[in-house]
């Protein structure tokens, strides 16, 4: 193993520091390094993906750092879990977010929220496409999950909400806003968990409220109040890909027409590459729980294992000409399960892998079309991404100049947006 630390290659290089690496790697599929003073290995690939969340192999418990769990995901949640109490508290999300009917249901609201968005738009003289996507989904996975919200707090909580991804990877003042919005967040929702426990429903709330561990026994109000969180704050993470949407229409305009057709199947397509090609997630970490080898090469018990995610969405070998947008390679067949890796790898039914995928994929590709139709202007401004800044956003967050939009014809996307083949 090395003796230098490359900490703070990382933090100056952000996404790039993987393929940095891979550059200089002897092994396509594994290199070693350290990290905040503990030995590393990367690994990327579908071997690596299947290698990865194999719990005999590596373990997520202990291994997300504090600064992590302190804004983005919260203390004791499912992400820190293994083994049957990840299981446990992963079928509370399963039954969620892999039902059809509730993920078109969401996308529904979705939609008409958008409708309902526009002619305010159009009233101003210019408006933040990510702000105005981050406050449609707030009020419309809000109202699906029974979560009541008043619409004068509408700006707030969305602001709350995306600041919990915004400040994830950063020691500055943007960490800070994240873990003080956080605190209002799981404040305000542990007291609609209480009184869900009294006078509850069938709603989302309702089920997050009512779920038992493996003990038999409700979840702590609090721990209860993370996991809901959990359910909302990725979904209004879809803000940033609605705004990489924008910044591809406007970059290769002649897929705006195509998009705005209506074509479900093209929808999806466009939805996958805007995940594959626009940097969200750099990678994802657990522990090596035993002395093991990978592609032939050592994995010492205890060190931090990192699967590449923004590494293997660019890999050459899985996506030709990788840093082309091209959506066509999603039609036919959608991605293999363990090659397109934007929100995790493996079986979101047994494993870590995001079970919120179909909601994310359904979402972006509902707002896509209703993006692509929208009657609109790009002003002058900065659009480029650093690929230093994590998560990356265009540094204007896309202005844009509406006139209004074309009818939105209802569309039943869930029922196509299946995440991989």
């Amino acid at each position: 193993m090395p003796l230098l630390d490359d900490s703070l290659g990382l933090a100056a290089q952000g996404y790039s520091w993987f393929p940095g690496r891979w550059r200089r790697a002897a092994n396509p599929d594994i290199l070693h390094t350290r990290l905040m003073g503990k030995r590393a290995v990367g690994l990327r690939g579908p071997g690596a993906v299947r290698f990865f969340y194999d719990e005999a192999n590596v373990r997520r418990h202990g291994a997300i750092p504090e600064p992590v769990r302190g804004t983005l995901f919260g203390h004791g949640a499912v992400h820190t879990l293994d083994g049957i109490d990840h299981r446990n508290r992963k079928l509370m999300f399963l039954s969620v977010l892999k039902d059809p009917r509730q993920v078109g249901r969401l996308a529904e609201r979705a939609g008409r929220a958008w409708d309902d968005a526009v002619p305010g738009w159009a009233a101003r003289p210019e408006v933040v496409l990510f702000d105005e996507t981050a406050q449609v989904i707030t009020r419309a996975v809000c109202d699906w999950s029974g979560v009541p919200l008043a619409e004068a707090d509408v700006p707030r909580t969305a602001a709350d909400l995306t600041s919990l991804v915004d400040g994830f990877a950063t020691a500055g003042p943007r960490h800070w806003r994240a873990r003080r919005a956080r605190g209002r967040l799981e404040r305000w929702l542990t007291g609609l968990i209480e009184q869900a426990r009294l006078d509850g429903d069938d709603s989302v709330l309702d089920q997050v409220a009512r779920h038992t561990g493996t003990d038999g026994r409700l979840l702590p109000p609090r721990r209860a109040a993370v996991e809901l969180l959990n359910i909302i704050r990725p979904t209004v993470a879809v803000s940033w890909f609605v705004t990489f949407a924008g910044h591809a229409l406007h970059r290769w305009p002649w897929l705006r027409e195509r998009l705005g057709g209506g074509d479900l199947e093209y929808a999806v397509a466009f939805a996958h590459e805007l995940r594959r090609f626009y940097p969200f997630a750099p990678f994802v970490g657990g522990v090596a729980v035993r002395e093991t080898t990978f592609g032939g090469e050592r994995v010492p018990k205890g060190a931090m294992v990192l699967l590449d995610i923004y590494g293997q969405n660019h890999d050459e070998r899985l996506w030709p000409d990788p840093y082309r947008f091209d959506p066509d390679r999603f039609l036919g067949a959608g991605p293999g399960r363990d090659e397109l890796i934007p929100q995790g790898g493996g079986d979101p039914r047994t494993g870590h892998r995001c079970p919120g995928e179909d909601v994310t994929l359904t979402l972006l590709a509902t707002l896509a079309i209703r993006l692509a139709r929208l009657d609109y202007a790009v002003p002058e401004q900065d659009l480029s991404i650093s690929l230093r800044r994590i998560p990356a956003q265009p540094r204007s967050r896309m202005l844009l100049r509406v006139s209004g939009s074309a009818t939105a014809q209802p569309a039943r996307v869930a029922e196509h947006a299946a995440p991989y083949r």
